[in-house]
């Protein structure tokens, strides 16, 4: 009994000092501030992998991660679609708020302002080393890249895998190192691989400092690519391929943090950037650029033994706005003031089996078009992306996920209540935005 009480207080104490911004234990005696591992997937669905459901896809790697920490079964990026996703990934803020609202492409001269403050940005300020390996998709001209935005070390594609002309049938995409194109076009067989290399060498190169790596594949996204040893693999075919080797470098990864003595200190979490073009949303109504639940709810798993207990499932609605409030507070630092902020500390729902947080309001957009909003178990959709006056619907996600049975007849004072909320904020945004509307995310 008396192992039991200590153990529960042990985990206390490191939850407690986890949310006071102190050091978490690496080992019994050592201090040291915890490292950072953000693996982004692009459009990999909700259903795409076999700890979430997935009959065809074998993902051992990342279901270990969820079976040893905690995996989310009700976690939401802000948009559902590339560009505007990552940008409130990044900054804790709605995509409206930065104007990085449509996806970029190699024709467009806009990218992230330079008044936005990255993870990347925060976390250098107090002392952590940064890289970004992967997709950015935040504008390719050099003021936007990585490299001026928080991060020490840029490796990959600065935009979609499938943008630019065809070279001998290859997408014309620039795979570059810090601002220098070194490959064009990519290569895409091999990206996943040479990401996991990428960033197995950063985290050896930095083992002695704390670090933030930002691993955001470009798989598997369209057109979807896998190399020859891993090709016919899947019983999900190419995706399925694609997917398989995205698992295997999780599993890489790991293996290189224990090897150095850092698992224990490292927090590794794994999700996705949208829902699915390809794959499956598994139960979920939609896929990529809807705000149904199959465009926007995407597999989210943590893992960090000396912070976070094995075996959490955690139902409680969370978003990728919350990524950046987290990191920033577990690394010791402040949110900044000058502006809003709006994702919230989850730390508790990362560490704490059964914790909950007050519900808060959670807003979908598509482009500048406010298209749903949550609250709780209710989410209203206030404009259908093939209608552009349509009656509101109202769905009860924690009875009916599927979005299936309209409840607005039978709760209307529910309906104005969340109608009033998203007005409400669409009025402090800056111009542009509005309720409803059918704008293409492209």
């Amino acid at each position: 009994m008396s192992a039991l009480i200590t153990r529960r207080a042990f985990l206390r104490s490191v939850v407690a000092a986890a949310v006071a911004g102190h050091p978490v234990l690496a080992a019994d005696r050592h201090p040291r501030r915890l490292n950072f591992v953000l693996i982004n997937c692009d459009d990999l669905g909700y259903g795409d992998l076999s700890c979430y459901g997935s009959p065809t896809i074998h993902t051992p790697n990342v279901d270990s991660l969820a079976a040893k920490g905690v995996r989310f079964t009700d976690f939401d990026t802000c948009a559902p679609v590339c560009t505007p996703s990552r940008a409130g990934l990044l900054t804790g803020r709605y995509a409206i708020r930065s104007g990085l609202t449509r996806i970029l492409g190699p024709v467009n001269t806009t990218g992230i302002p330079e008044s936005e403050q990255t993870i990347g940005e925060a976390l250098k300020s107090l002392g952590y080393a940064t890289a970004l390996i992967g997709k950015w998709h935040l504008g390719h001209l050099p003021q936007f890249l990585p490299t001026r935005h928080g991060f020490d070390y840029y490796y990959g594609i600065p935009y979609s895998n499938n943008m630019g002309d065809r070279v001998d049938g290859r997408p014309n995409c620039p795979l570059m190192r810090g601002e220098q194109i070194i490959e064009q076009p990519a290569i895409q067989e091999t990206l996943t691989e040479r990401y996991t290399a990428e960033t197995i060498g950063f985290i050896k190169q930095n083992k002695d400092k704390p670090f933030f790596v930002y691993l955001a594949h470009n798989m598997p996204h369209n057109p979807v690519s896998a190399s020859e040893r891993f090709r016919g693999r899947s019983k999900g075919g190419l995706y399925g391929d694609a997917v398989e080797c995205i698992d295997w470098g999780v599993g890489q990864i790991v293996n290189t943090l224990r090897e150095l003595g850092l698992e224990r200190n490292t927090l590794i979490m794994f999700t996705s950037d949208n829902g699915p073009n390809l794959g499956s949303a598994g139960i979920l109504r939609g896929k990529k650029g809807q705000v149904f639940e199959g465009g926007v709810r995407v597999p989210f798993v943590a893992y960090c033994p000396g912070l976070i207990p094995a075996g959490i499932v955690c139902h409680q609605p969370a978003t990728n706005l919350d990524i950046f409030p987290t990191l920033i507070r577990l690394a010791g630092g402040k949110l900044p003031s000058d502006r809003p902020i709006d994702g919230r500390d989850i730390t508790k729902l990362l560490t704490v089996p059964g914790a909950s947080l007050p519900s808060k309001p959670f807003f979908y957009f598509v482009t500048n078009a406010l298209q749903a909003v949550r609250v709780g178990k209710w989410k209203l959709h206030l404009g259908r992306e093939d209608r552009l006056l349509p009656k509101p619907e109202l769905y009860n996600l924690q009875l009916d996920i599927r979005e299936s049975v309209d409840r607005s007849d039978e709760y209307p004072h529910i309906v104005t209540e969340l109608k009033q909320i998203a007005q409400r904020f669409v009025s402090d945004l800056p111009g542009g935005a509005h309720i409803g509307g059918s704008d293409a995310p492209f």
